[in-house]
């Protein structure tokens, strides 16, 4: 399987980065997965941080060979990123459980798996547009299922950013998976939080990311998004796969057998200097390995 890849965040008017976003890959597999942290909740990036690093330090352990039931597998893993964070509010004595978004995605065997919780997106596109994007979380997107909304009163209705469906929130969260979808060469994925789609359209996205390859396309279309947001914008992260091109060009053929590659996007900020954070990096990374220590447990 051969793919060009590009990850990127950008702040944009808030005053810290609560966006986490990584890739892995194998012989036989690539896993991507994007997290928001709720900035209405104490420690976002702490959630969104344990999200991203408990998928992908699992997918490590298990992705070795083929993965049996990729959308299973998703959807495990995703409810056990909803437990850790209960564990978390309970070892580090948070008043509340740490809340996030996410959209995760596997490619194997030239088939798509996705599964998500609140208002991070994934988009397929093809052939220069986009055939299909899964669907919120939110507040307006429920009022659109049922006849109760306009499609273009969306994007103006002020409860816009509400989702009511988050990982660390008091009940279980929905984990919506989407069927396996077929993906042939040339087809690109998208995974973004709500800070890029929502300063762009389908076609601009769709025009962006076929007309560059995938490491300018994806900063151009973080930053159209906020110039597009203005002060009224949020983090805008965002992670592009094209199948099958020459930019860029990683091969799972080239790992070892049983290896696997991780790539975590980089926190460019001081995360403890944030008013409502009270962990560190490093004490995150710690309470992840304690947590991932006491599931295995479990386990056995």
């Amino acid at each position: 399987m051969k793919f060009s890849i590009y990850q990127s965040s950008r702040k944009g008017p808030r005053a810290h980065n609560q966006d986490r976003l990584a890739y892995a890959y194998s012989r036989d597999a690539v896993l991507m997965v994007l997290a928001d942290g709720m900035g209405g909740h104490r420690h976002g990036e702490v959630a969104a941080r344990l999200a991203v690093k408990t998928l992908t330090e699992d997918f490590k352990k298990r992705a070795v060979d083929l993965l049996p039931h990729p959308g299973r597998y998703l959807m495990e893993q995703i409810q056990v990123i909803h437990q850790a964070l209960h564990q978390l509010k309970h070892s580090q004595h948070l008043l509340e459980a740490p809340c996030t978004t996410i959209v995760a995605a596997i490619i194997q065997q030239h088939r798509l798996y996705t599964a998500h919780v609140g208002d991070s997106r994934l988009y397929h596109f093809r052939s220069g547009r986009s055939i299909y994007h899964t669907e919120d979380h939110s507040v307006v997107q429920k009022l659109f299922r049922q006849g109760l909304l306009h499609r273009d009163e969306m994007a103006r209705h002020p409860e816009r950013h509400k989702i009511y469906n988050c990982l660390g929130s008091g009940h279980a969260p929905k984990i919506e998976l989407t069927p396996p979808r077929k993906l042939i060469d040339g087809d690109i994925l998208l995974l973004c939080s709500d800070g890029l789609w929502s300063g762009l359209s389908e076609e601009q996205m769709a025009d962006m990311i076929y007309q560059h390859p995938v490491d300018i396309a994806i900063p151009r279309m973080l930053e159209t998004a906020e110039e597009q947001n203005g002060s009224e914008g949020d983090n805008a992260s965002a992670i592009g796969l094209r199948l099958g091109q020459a930019e860029l060009m990683l091969s799972s053929d080239d790992i070892a057998m049983g290896a696997i590659t991780t790539i975590m996007n980089p926190v460019t900020e001081n995360s403890a200097q944030a008013e409502d954070v009270e962990l560190n990096e490093a004490q995150i990374d710690l309470a992840i390995a304690e947590i991932q220590a006491a599931i295995a447990k479990s386990r056995v």
